[in-house]
């Protein structure tokens, strides 16, 4: 990774005009950001993310938990506020920890629907920014070839695709830290204060995203074993590895005594799991998304985009023919220009892409929705531990960097020396216009979700629920069925106190070979609801499912079954009727109370 001197070393007047483009490059990035989620700005407490209202609920909901384990001394990485009785295990799941207790004030002062939004937004922008930060002070000189490739790899397909309500993915300014603090390691005297520097940023890094810290690092390892193995990077290899290895071990003892507790939680405590609830068949890149477009661009609106993704939020690569094209071109010209130093950072570059690409494919191969025989690396991997608790889709995340970096080191080199001919000027910035342009972003769909019942706002429902009781909505929440978590959010972030509910949208064990699911193991009770509440049609009930419905609430302790008049569907929309007929058949006639109906569950 070559250094490149601080701009700020200039004359005066390129001070003026290098804080001019600092400027100019923060305020694009804040306005991208606003544009991307403008759909949420018209109100945040009615909007929801449409493609992906489960995980907006689920953040959500970790906000206010985290906020209120903060302020009453609960564990934030366990909580048996869901899934009663046996609870859940939030260090296995996405737990963003460092963002529910810095935000823990504005989810208090403005709910967690107005925090998650402002958090999306901040984070869009930062991660402009930070990697900005990165090209400008370090890689490149030219402040346009910096911001052409910050911008690109903050607002890339992956990104937008991921905006859609996942908080974690889109932290992507960790990466440009944790690369810097792993370079900086190299630097005589910085292996103390170096490594608790990395430290930190590790522990953060696990704490908001743990599957993106554990690609980071794979990439960093990928990229950093080509480099130092090129002959002209011996040398320095050989004088900074002492100093690296030193760092590390520090960056390992901070990080280690941070995470100790989460990582025992992770690895040995109650209600893990090894593997994920998701099938890596499923979700795995098509080799032909790499040159498709996304539906959430400029090519998207004009009706280019494809449906290759496994769902809206994991369109990973869709970079499009032009752009791989331009990333092509772009290395060869950089490898042209370069001295035997830097093409062992472009080799570095250029496996690392492929190797990602390639892992992102998943287990067997898929060209264009069809699915072949033909075992790829993944397939062999997907059997060690850790590994097999990633999507190999998202290995895809890797590449928009790389693409990134060589758009920038191309534009700091066409700068640097222009071509001799205006004609190919011409030709260079015509491929990165035709290249860039269909990937503008377009905001994100949203739409109005079913309100909180007055029930939950008015806190009518502590008449019903003795503090730490139990409560569940119909349907019983998962992920399809969010609303018990988005009302417990409510009653958390407003002080309203505590009620408990079975189920949730959680990771959890109980899959196939001992692997993790989605939710709990479904019983008799929740099963006869989702199957009312999707289809329409109320199920034959007998004395027997009487008897197993009501044994499952005596199991989870339930006090209060509630039903509000509209119920919000994830997937699909839920039918309120056929839940109610079924409810009533089960556990007899409800009562009226706000708006809402309400059966009593006796000890």
């Amino acid at each position: 990774m070559p250094s490149s001197p601080f701009l700020a070393t200039g004359p005066s007047t390129t001070h003026v005009r290098d804080r001019r483009a600092d400027l100019l490059v923060t305020l694009a990035a804040l306005a991208l950001a606003f544009w991307v989620t403008s759909g949420m700005w018209r109100d945040p407490n009615s909007r929801a993310i449409t493609v992906n209202s489960s995980d907006q609920a689920l953040f959500e909901w970790l906000l206010a938990f985290g906020g209120h384990a903060l302020t009453h001394g609960e564990n934030p990485l366990y909580t048996t506020l869901i899934n009663v009785p046996d609870g859940v295990n939030l260090a296995v799941n996405t737990s963003i920890t460092v963002y529910a207790a810095v935000f823990a004030p504005l989810t208090y002062l403005i709910g967690p629907p107005a925090t998650f939004l402002v958090i999306l937004t901040l984070n869009l922008a930062a991660t402009a920014v930070a990697w900005y930060w990165l090209l400008s002070r370090y890689l490149v000189r030219s402040r346009l070839a910096a911001g052409v490739g910050a911008l690109f790899i903050a607002f890339c397909p992956a990104m937008v695709s991921h905006a859609n309500a996942h908080l974690n993915w889109t932290a992507g300014w960790l990466v440009p830290l944790l690369i810097w603090g792993v370079f900086r390691l190299r630097r005589p005297g910085r292996a103390v204060t170096g490594g608790i520097v990395l430290g930190l940023l590790v522990a953060a890094a696990f704490s908001i995203a743990a599957e993106g810290l554990f690609f980071t690092a794979l990439a960093l390892g990928v990229f950093l074993a080509v480099w130092a193995l090129h002959p002209a990077r011996w040398p320095e290899v050989r004088a900074a590895l002492p100093r690296m290895a030193a760092g590390l071990g520090v960056t390992a003892l901070v990080a280690g005594a941070l995470l100790a507790y989460p990582l025992w939680l992770h690895f040995l405590g109650p209600q893990r799991f090894h593997g994920t609830g998701f099938d890596p068949l499923i979700h795995s890149e098509d080799i032909a998304a790499y040159g498709s477009y996304p539906r959430r661009s400029l090519a998207g609106w004009a009706g280019w985009g494809t449906s290759l993704a496994p769902n809206p939020t994991e369109e990973n690569s869709f970079f499009g023919v032009p752009l791989l094209l331009l990333a092509v071109a772009c290395f060869a010209l950089l490898w042209w220009r370069a001295d035997r130093a830097f093409r062992a950072t472009l080799a570095a570059l250029g496996v690392t892409a492929v190797v990602f690409a390639v892992l992102s494919w998943g287990p067997t191969v898929k060209w264009n929705g069809r699915r072949f025989d033909q075992m790829l690396p993944f397939g062999v991997l997907d059997n060690l531990p850790v590994i097999n608790a990633a999507l190999p889709s998202r290995l895809a995340l890797v590449v928009a960097p790389v693409i990134g970096l060589l758009l920038a080191y191309a534009i700091d080199a066409l700068r640097a020396r222009p071509p001799r001919r205006r004609a190919t000027g011409v030709a260079w910035a015509l491929g990165f216009v035709v290249a860039l342009l269909p990937l503008v972003p377009t905001p994100l769909l949203t739409s109005v979700r079913e309100p909180i019942p007055q029930f939950i706002t008015t806190g009518a429902w502590q008449r019903y629920v003795p503090p730490d009781g139990v409560l569940t909505p119909l349907p019983l929440t998962v992920d399809v069925y969010p609303d018990g978590q988005r009302w417990q959010a409510y009653a958390l972030a407003h002080r309203q106190g505590e009620f408990r509910i079975p189920a949730g949208f959680f990771l959890g064990p109980g899959g196939p070979e001992g692997r993790g699911r989605i939710g709990p193991v479904p019983r008799t009770f929740d099963s006869l609801m989702d199957q009312a509440g999707r289809t329409g049609l109320v199920p034959i009930v007998t004395d027997g499912s009487i008897r197993e419905s009501r044994a499952d609430l005596r199991h989870w302790g339930v006090r209060a079954v509630v039903l509000p008049d509209r119920v919000h569907g994830a997937k699909y929309d839920v039918d309120e009727e056929a839940l109610r007929r079924t409810a009533t058949a089960l556990l007899g006639p409800p009562e009226r109370v706000e708006d809402v109906w309400l059966w009593r569950v006796p000890d």
